[in-house]
């Protein structure tokens, strides 16, 4: 099983999700998180979009951090990014990002799909938001619950 009844995930995955971001992030300028909750309240976009705000990922320089909501219990999953990825890629950068995951999901792989999505995230990004010299890391890569 992979969650336990106080945490979502054991201290070993979240730190294969951390670890996956550090180098998703090695390529690019953009920023990417993950969100896990038991249940989502409404729905998963909407839910997502409410933590992308909440977790100030919208301040980022260029506005182009990507969160991943995931909500255990409800088996609910969206993916949001911020103004400035929106404003140069098509749905189909979405779709690539989001469908990366879901046959793991399936298989109840939860953490390798993150991980699939995460590194999918990276991938899709370096092409707009590639690394720059003086990059900084804006948002904590930690995992927020």
């Amino acid at each position: 099983m992979w969650f336990f009844k106080k945490r979502l995930i054991s201290n070993n995955d979240e730190i294969s999700l951390i670890k996956a971001i550090q180098l998703a992030e090695l390529k690019t300028s953009g920023e990417i998180r993950v969100h896990l909750e038991r249940r989502c309240k409404t729905d998963a976009l909407t839910e997502c979009q409410f933590y992308f705000k909440k977790l100030n990922m919208h301040l980022t320089k260029e506005d182009n951090a990507i969160l991943l909501y995931l909500a255990v219990d409800s088996k609910s999953f969206a993916v949001w990014g911020g103004q400035g990825i929106h404003n140069k890629v098509t749905d189909a950068f979405w779709e690539n990002i989001k469908n990366s995951s879901i046959d793991l999901f399936k298989q109840e792989k939860i953490i390798e799909g993150l991980e699939a999505t995460i590194h999918e995230c990276g991938e899709q990004l370096k092409t707009y938001f590639p690394i720059q010299a003086n990059d900084t890391n804006e948002l904590p890569n930690t995992i927020s619950y």
